[in-house]
C-alpha cells in the first residue's frame, strides 16, 4: 500500500494528523546508498533511540501496567530520540497462524504470571490504557505501539529477538542458532514474513533486524560443530532477507552478526564464508536496503582506543569510504549498548567513549533499554531492571544526570549529525 494511503487510514482510525505532518513524516521508504541512511527525500537518517523489550514470556511489550504507551512513547520522544527497537517473538506468529489465533491480553498475563498476579497485572494495563479490552490480543498491543509511535513521530525498527519467548539469551537456551531445539528455520522465515507484512500498514515501520544476537548452540554438540559459522549464517541470513524483501520491499534488513552480534568482521572485506560464498552487497537485488547491525557491552573496557580499535575490526570499516580494503561499503547501527544507570556507570571509559564515538562516526545506534521493570524475567515477576533509562514504574528517568548530561547531549549530536 502506498504510504499516503497508510497515512489516511491511520490519521482518520487512531488519531488526528495535520496533512502537512502526515505528507512530510516519515519520508519513507528508507534507502542506503553507501555508507549512508537515507529517505525519500534523499536525507541522511541516523537512528537515535532506545530498546522496547517486547519478546519475552507474556509476548506483551513492556511497561503497561505501569503507564500508557502514549506516555512512555512520549518520554522517548522528550530526549529526542527517534526511533525505538520494538522486539517480538517468533512463538507469537506460530501461535496466530498454528494454534487457534493469536492470545488475549488476560489469557497471557494469567498463562505466565498466574491467576492472581496475571489479573492484577492485566487490570493495571486496562487502567492505564483503557483503549484495550477484554478482547485486545498481544499483537494489537504492537499496533498500537506502532501507531503512538507514528503520531509523536517516532520510526519503528521491528527485531526479532527470539523464537521461543523468554529472556535473551544464552548459548543453551535452544534459540542460539539456526536449527536449534526451538529455533525451526522454516517458522523462523515466515514469522519475519508475517511481520514485515502486517506491519507494512503502520506507517511508522521502516526496518527490521532479521535474528538478535546469534550464537554457539553449546548444548547441542552436533549442530554446533556441523552448522555454527559464517557459512551458515550466509545461507540463512540471505534466504530470510529475500523473504523479506519480497513480503514488504519498502523496510531497511539489519543483518546481525556471530558471538552474541559483536562480529561481523568478514563481510564489509567480502572475505570467504566458506562453501565458495562472500557477501558482496552488489549481488544482492535489495543491496539499497541491507544494514549491518553490532551490539557492544564492553562494560569493564579500560581504553578508548581499544574499544574504537576493535568496533572497527568487528565491522565498523563499513563505513569507511577511505580503506581500499573495504569491499562492502554498508551502513552499521549499533542496536545495543548499554549500562547500568548511575553515576560510576555513565562517567566509565566505555559509556563517555561511546557517547563520542558513535555520532563522530555518524553511526546509528538504539541503546539498552527504556524498561524500568519487566513482567517476569527469568522467573521473577516484576523485576527490576537496573539498566533501564526509567524507573521501576517507568514514571521517571532512574539516574537523570546520566540521562540530561550524557545521553541527551549524545542523542543530539547524532540526529544534528
Amino acid at each position: 500500500m502506498h504510504f499516503s494511503k497508510i497515512a489516511t487510514v491511520l490519521a482518520h482510525a487512531l488519531f488526528v494528523v495535520p496533512l502537512t505532518q502526515a505528507a512530510t513524516w516519515p519520508n519513507g521508504p528508507f534507502h542506503t546508498s553507501g555508507r549512508w541512511i537515507l529517505n525519500n527525500a534523499g536525507a541522511n537518517v541516523t537512528y537515535a533511540g532506545v530498546n522496547w523489550p517486547g519478546a519475552a514470556d507474556t509476548m506483551i511489550p513492556e511497561g503497561l501496567q505501569y503507564q500508557s504507551i502514549a506516555t512512555i512513547v512520549s518520554k522517548i520522544k522528550s530526549l529526542g530520540m527517534n526511533v525505538i527497537r520494538l522486539t517480538f517473538a517468533i512463538e507469537m506468529i506460530d501461535d496466530i497462524l498454528d494454534n487457534g489465533g493469536d492470545v488475549l491480553l488476560k489469557n497471557a498475563f494469567t498463562k505466565v504470571l498466574g491467576t492472581t498476579n496475571g489479573a492484577t497485572v492485566y487490570n493495571a494495563v486496562l487502567k492505564y490504557n483503557p483503549q484495550f479490552n477484554s478482547t485486545t490480543t498481544r499483537l494489537q498491543v504492537f499496533d498500537a505501539i506502532a501507531a503512538e509511535c507514528f503520531n509523536q513521530q517516532i520510526y519503528v525498527h521491528l527485531d526479532n529477538h527470539m523464537s521461543r519467548a523468554e529472556w535473551c539469551c544464552s548459548e543453551t537456551d535452544g534459540n542460539a542458532w539456526f536449527g536449534d531445539t526451538y529455533f525451526d528455520i522454516v517458522k523462523w522465515k515466515r514469522g519475519l514474513q508475517y511481520m514485515v507484512r502486517h506491519g507494512a500498514s503502520w506507517g511508522s515501520l521502516m526496518s527490521v533486524g532479521m535474528r538478535n544476537e546469534l550464537r554457539n548452540p553449546t548444548s547441542n554438540s552436533a549442530l554446533s560443530s556441523k552448522s555454527y559459522g559464517w557459512k551458515d549464517w550466509y545461507t540463512n541470513m540471505v534466504a530470510a532477507a529475500a523473504t523479506i524483501n519480497t513480503a514488504n520491499p519498502n523496510v531497511l534488513i539489519f543483518f546481525s552478526g556471530l558471538n552474541y552480534d559483536t562480529d561481523l568482521s568478514p563481510i564489509p572485506t567480502a572475505s570467504s564464508l566458506g562453501g565458495g560464498e562472500a557477501f558482496r552487497i552488489a549481488n544482492f537485488a535489495y543491496q539499497d536496503k541491507i544494514v549491518l547491525e553490532l551490539h557492544n557491552y564492553q562494560t569493564s573496557v579500560t581504553s578508548c582506543s581499544s574499544l574504537e580499535s576493535g568496533l572497527y575490526q568487528a565491522g565498523f570499516d563499513a563505513l569507511s569510504t577511505t580503506n581500499s580494503s573495504i569491499q562492502n561499503v554498508i551502513p552499521v547501527v549499533m542496536t545495543e549498548w548499554g549500562h547500568s544507570q548511575d553515576m560510576t556507570a555513565y562517567q566509565s571509559v566505555y559509556a563517555t567513549c561511546l557517547h563520542s564515538y558513535l555520532p563522530s562516526q555518524h553511526a546509528g545506534w538504539i541503546v539498552w533499554v527504556i524498561a524500568g521493570s519487566y513482567y517476569i524475567r527469568s522467573g521473577t515477576q516484576d523485576y527490576d531492571e537496573t539498566w533501564g533509562l526509567l524507573s521501576h514504574d517507568w514514571s521517571t528517568w532512574r539516574y537523570s544526570n546520566g540521562i540530561n548530561n550524557g545521553l541527551k547531549p549524545m542523542i543530539a549530536a547524532t540526529v544534528s549529525g
